[in-house]
C-alpha cells in the first residue's frame, strides 16, 4: 500500500504540475478569492483496497483570518469499507470464483466531519496551486453487514450468512463454491458509532478559474465502543473478537474535483 500512495505522488506531480503552470499563464494576476468550494471525490487508505469509499467535500470562508491566513469552515461526509488486515481472497479449483476466507462480516462508516481549513498557500496566477492545512472531527456511524456465502451439495445450491460455514463447509455438508451477493444481509447489518479525528494537507489544482481539482492527503484515527469482529479468532481457546480492533488508524488520499464559486 505504501508504494501505491509514492506512485501516486509521483504521479499526480508529474502530470498535473505542468498542466497547471500553463493554465496560469491564461489567468489574469489576481487571487483566487472563491468564497466556496463544493468537490465530490473517491478516496483510497491503508484500510481499504484501491477505491476505499466516496467524499464529499465543502470549504466556506469565514470573516476572520488564524494567523493573517485565510480561514474555511470545513464540512466533509464519505462513506468507506474498512477491511480486516489479514483478508484474503481464496481461489475455488482455479476457475476464476473465490470468496474472502473467514471473513464474517463488512464494516462501512459513514463519517460527517466539521473542522477547520486554512489556506497556507493561496492560488495566484503565477503559482496556479493552493495548499491548506486541515483538521477535523465527527462521529463514524458503523454499518456492520454479514458476508455471505454460497454453499452446494450435490445439485442444489444457496447462500448463508459465513459465520454458519466452518472451514470450507457448513454443518449439513454443504461446500463453498464462492462468495454470496453484494447486498445479501443488508437488512441484518447492525449499527455501533465511534469518534473519529483527523490532520490532512489538501493541494488545489485549477484548470479553470470556477473549477477544481486536487487531492488531500492525510491521516485518520477512529475509535469505537467494542471491538468490531470482521474476521473471528479461529481459536477456540480464545475470544471471537482476538486479532480484531475497536481503534483504527489509517493514512488516506482523496483525489476531488468540484466547483468554487
Amino acid at each position: 500500500m505504501r508504494t501505491i500512495y509514492v506512485l501516486t505522488g509521483f504521479l499526480l506531480c508529474t502530470f498535473l504540475l505542468p498542466v497547471q503552470r500553463a493554465a496560469a499563464q491564461k489567468a489574469d494576476a489576481e487571487e483566487d478569492n472563491y468564497k466556496t468550494i463544493t468537490t465530490f471525490g473517491i478516496t483510497t487508505n491503508t484500510n481499504s483496497g484501491i477505491v476505499g469509499g466516496f467524499v464529499f467535500r465543502q470549504s466556506r470562508q469565514l470573516s476572520n483570518s488564524l494567523f493573517g491566513m485565510p480561514q474555511y469552515r470545513y464540512l466533509s461526509v464519505e462513506l468507506v469499507n474498512v477491511k480486516h488486515p489479514k483478508e484474503l481472497r481464496s481461489s475455488i479449483n482455479n476457475i476464476g470464483s473465490g470468496y474472502l476466507d473467514g471473513k464474517e462480516n463488512y464494516l462501512f462508516v459513514l463519517r460527517p466531519s466539521y473542522g477547520r481549513e486554512v489556506k497556507l498557500f493561496q492560488r495566484s496566477a503565477d503559482e496556479g496551486i493552493a495548499i491548506s492545512g486541515i483538521l477535523a472531527a465527527g462521529p463514524s456511524l458503523g454499518i456492520i453487514k454479514p458476508y455471505y456465502l454460497e454453499v452446494s451439495y450435490g445439485n442444489q445450491t444457496r447462500t448463508v450468512p459465513a459465520s454458519q460455514v466452518n472451514g470450507f463447509a457448513t454443518s449439513a455438508g454443504e461446500t463453498v463454491t464462492g462468495a454470496g451477493g453484494f447486498f445479501q444481509g443488508i437488512g441484518e447489518s447492525k449499527l455501533t458509532v465511534g469518534l473519529h479525528l483527523k490532520a490532512a494537507l489538501s493541494f488545489e489544482l485549477s484548470a479553470f478559474r470556477n473549477n477544481t481539482t486536487g487531492v488531500e492527503i492525510g491521516f485518520l484515527a477512529e475509535a469505537f465502543p467494542n471491538k468490531i469482529v470482521i474476521i473471528p479468532n479461529p481459536d477456540p481457546a480464545g475470544k471471537r473478537e482476538d486479532g480484531n480492533r475497536s481503534f483504527f488508524t489509517s493514512g488516506y488520499i482523496t483525489l476531488f474535483f468540484g466547483s468554487k464559486k
